[in-house]
């Protein structure tokens, strides 16, 4: 006779051995988390704002602005720096160099390609130039718009197209002030190949040497172009950007400037790999920088080892003096700075290898550093967040904290995660705190074929100890205290579920929604194997008593059998509960048995609880 017996399991996500081995545990899933032990669905995410933006945000704060406390959101990209504001994405990416020309523009007529002339413009494909002080001319009016280069015809002319033909052919006409924005990035890593590429007698062919004057391939050099990665932080209302090895700006988010961009600080160090404001006394900080030189005050040495810091409270003193706080030491153990975070009234800091501690100390020496770890390297800039005054991050093959001591955290899903990830875009790896569901997040991009982006993530939950992954399109993450649900940047889906290729700012989890982009999101979560008696007997069960809060559609539930941890999967039904299922009867055997969950209905929300099979030893027939 059967017997009805609770599956209990632990919270979480379990798979650092085998399906078998794990029993007692939940094994596998996607979109799904824990409330109080029991797994449920999470919730979707809707378009924040239509319009789509050019690149994939590497970097994202929220912050309240100004008398009224308005909403604010910035994110930087390879190509850009936005600014969201109100319902709108605006263009803030900095102008690095302008130039007045006139008769400077050359049409076809019936033709949107434009020659524009600027001898020595130095500029290439995917650059971006915004037109002010313009005349038309045959009937081509380039008004305020920022336009993609896109062809370099010489070092003096390039081409731009335009929305509306020219009705004449024509060279040397029209005038203009060429704004040449910041460079675009690399959105991936580039072996350097060339003949400066890489160790000279470096094993590129047969003999393992390669001789002089032969370039380096590709696969032969360990020189990488990094991806380019923004880190932006808040100078009190504004805002404070770097883009990995330029200089420093500055956005006034009340600034009266038609079009609002922001600026360069031009005294700030020339070459800078990320910046923090440290907390309290209002540094601004650079890790990775040029030395400070007396002759040169921004463009000394640069040293990826090194950090740097302005005037206390003035962003743009960066020269140490009596009169001033400024200062800079350069960090050991390791061979570059990757990233730092704010916690309490300290800054993390870590290089490749090892974690510091930097705390405000007072003059003469402004900051005190304190060695806390080694052997405990950060995996990528944005892989580390501070949560509760503790700061979490991603390493090169473990997930660590730091509360007072360096900890090793105990990861269910380690093994997976680290076999998944693809380290080609390691450097893409974004941390962040969902602070409703007590979550730390990370983002990473897997090694499915043709994944270039972030498509994936990770979960721990700090107070409640457990683990948790999936598959989704976001690549960057910010918490809900500014506009109370978490904020993402991402690709947008299409109704068939394919990438539109568009970039989009998203509200992640607004409440009670449970869609992506009223698009179905299908959620599971399967159990590892149990048996009876250590597989000793084999298993027979006939009837399923389900427990589960589901607001409306189904769950799809089957049980799934084998003989032997290696056989073949025997699959009963799938069989739909709804909110009339009391009872499913059905018949499966084997020595171990597992049950999968799943929800494709639109906008339904479900909680599992304790579900209670009728099974029984049995002998083989």
């Amino acid at each position: 006779m059967a017997f009805l017996s609770k599956v209990n399991l632990k919270a979480g996500l379990h798979r650092e051995s085998t399906q078998y081995e794990e029993e007692g545990n939940w094994f596998d899933g996607n979109h799904v988390r824990f409330r109080s032990g029991k797994p449920e669905n999470m919730r979707g995410y809707e378009t924040k704002v239509s319009v789509a933006f050019d690149g994939s945000a590497r970097d994202l704060i929220t912050y309240k602005s100004g008398a009224n406390s308005k909403k604010r959101a910035v994110f930087g990209t390879p190509d850009k720096l936005y600014e969201h504001d109100g319902d709108r994405i605006v263009d803030i990416t900095p102008i690095v160099t302008a130039v007045t020309l006139a008769n400077c523009f050359g049409t076809s007529s019936g033709e949107t390609r434009v020659c524009c002339s600027d001898a020595g413009h130095g500029q290439v494909v995917g650059n971006y130039v915004l037109f002010t002080s313009t005349a038309a001319f045959n009937a081509v009016s380039l008004s305020t718009n920022v336009y993609p280069i896109t062809s370099v015809a010489s070092a003096n002319v390039f081409t731009i197209s335009v929305s509306g033909a020219a009705n004449a052919t024509g060279s040397d006409v029209g005038s203009a002030t060429f704004n040449y924005l910041l460079p675009t990035g690399n959105s991936i890593a580039v072996a350097g190949t060339g003949y400066g590429a890489a160790l000279f007698q470096a094993g590129v062919c047969a003999s393992q040497t390669r001789a002089w004057n032969e370039a380096a391939s590709a696969d032969a050099t360990d020189l990488v172009f990094d991806i380019t990665q923004w880190s932006l932080d808040n100078w009190g209302d504004d805002v404070v950007a770097n883009r990995n090895g330029g200089n420093i700006f500055y956005f006034s988010s009340d600034a009266s400037t038609t079009p609002i961009r922001a600026t360069s600080i031009t005294t700030s160090p020339i070459s800078v790999n990320s910046i923090i404001v440290s907390p309290n006394d209002r540094h601004l900080i650079a890790l990775g920088a040029n030395e400070f030189a007396a002759d040169a005050t921004v463009s000394g040495t640069f040293n990826p080892m090194l950090v740097r810091w302005s005037d206390q409270d003035n962003r743009s003193n960066w020269v140490p003096s009596v009169s001033s706080t400024s200062g800079e030491v350069v960090l050991t153990d390791g061979t570059k700075i990757v990233g730092a975070t704010r916690s309490k009234s300290a800054i993390s800091i870590w290089t490749d290898n090892a974690m510091w501690v930097m705390t405000f100390a007072g003059p003469p020496f402004t900051f005190k550093f304190t060695p806390a770890g080694t052997n405990c390297g950060l995996m990528a800039q944005h892989g580390v967040v501070d949560y509760n005054g503790v700061p979490y991050w991603m390493g090169y093959d473990n997930f660590y904290k730091f509360d007072g001591q360096v900890r090793t955290l105990d990861c269910t899903v380690r093994k997976f995660i680290f076999d998944r990830l693809n380290v080609k875009y390691k450097d893409k790896v974004f941390t962040g705190v969902n602070s409703e569901f007590k979550e730390i997040i990370w983002l990473y991009a897997s090694d499915e074929s043709g994944v270039t982006e972030c498509d994936s993530y990770v979960i721990y939950s700090p107070e409640n100890d457990y683990w948790t992954y999936g598959t989704g399109v976001f690549t960057t993450f910010a918490d809900k205290e500014v506009f109370g649900n978490t904020i993402t940047t991402g690709v947008s889906i299409n109704d068939s579920g394919a990438s539109t290729g568009n970039n989009k700012l998203f509200n992640n989890e607004p409440a009670d929604y449970f869609t992506e982009n009223n698009r179905t999101i299908t959620s599971f979560i399967e159990s590892a194997d149990f048996d009876v008696d250590d597989g000793n007997k084999i298993l027979f069960m006939n009837k399923l008593i389900p427990d589960f809060d589901l607001n409306t559609g189904k769950l799809r539930v089957k049980i799934i059998t084998k003989k032997y941890p290696e056989s073949n999967e025997e699959i009963t039904k799938e069989f739909d509960v709804t909110q009339l299922t009391d009872k499913i009867n059905f018949r499966a055997r084997g020595r171990q048995a597992k049950i999968r969950v799943s929800c494709s209905s639109q906008g339904s929300s479900w909680q599992w609880g304790s579900v209670r099979i009728a099974s029984q030893g049995d002998g083989e027939r």
